[in-house]
């Protein structure tokens, strides 16, 4: 009869601990911000366009880091589009499209432009 009753009592001090570590889990839980939320850098997004508003498929697109000059491309598809995701927010860059030589205007964009999305649209001469 003495081990039944220390085996209760085992049971309801195991629970016991176990709860309260269930509780410690959830309250570290919704303390801590959920990884989602915290911003990744901004992502820079558009199409190149020629003078009538046409898609220029297999334009490329250039994007300067005008701290280390590195350069990144992307060759748009049939649609014009072209996408750089991730970019520092604490960095200023420089962007622009080249088709058969031609060029379009070079647009920039700065480190104290807060918009985490940015759309801009090249426009390339293809006459």
């Amino acid at each position: 009869m003495v081990t039944i009753m220390n085996h209760g009592r085992l049971i309801t001090a195991a629970f016991a601990v176990a709860c309260a570590i269930l509780l410690i889990l959830t309250s570290a839980a919704g303390a801590s911000p959920d990884k989602k939320d915290k911003s990744t850098g901004r992502l820079l997004f558009g199409k190149v366009l020629d003078q009538r508003d046409n898609p220029v498929p297999d334009a490329v697109v250039y994007l300067t880091n005008s701290r280390t000059r590195a350069i990144k491309t992307y060759i748009v598809g049939d649609d014009g589009t072209y996408r750089f995701p991730a970019l520092s927010t604490a960095v200023d860059y420089e962007v622009y499209a080249q088709y058969k030589g031609r060029k379009s205007d070079t647009k920039s964009l700065s480190q104290f432009d807060d918009r985490s999305q940015i759309y801009l649209d090249l426009r390339v001469d293809t006459r």
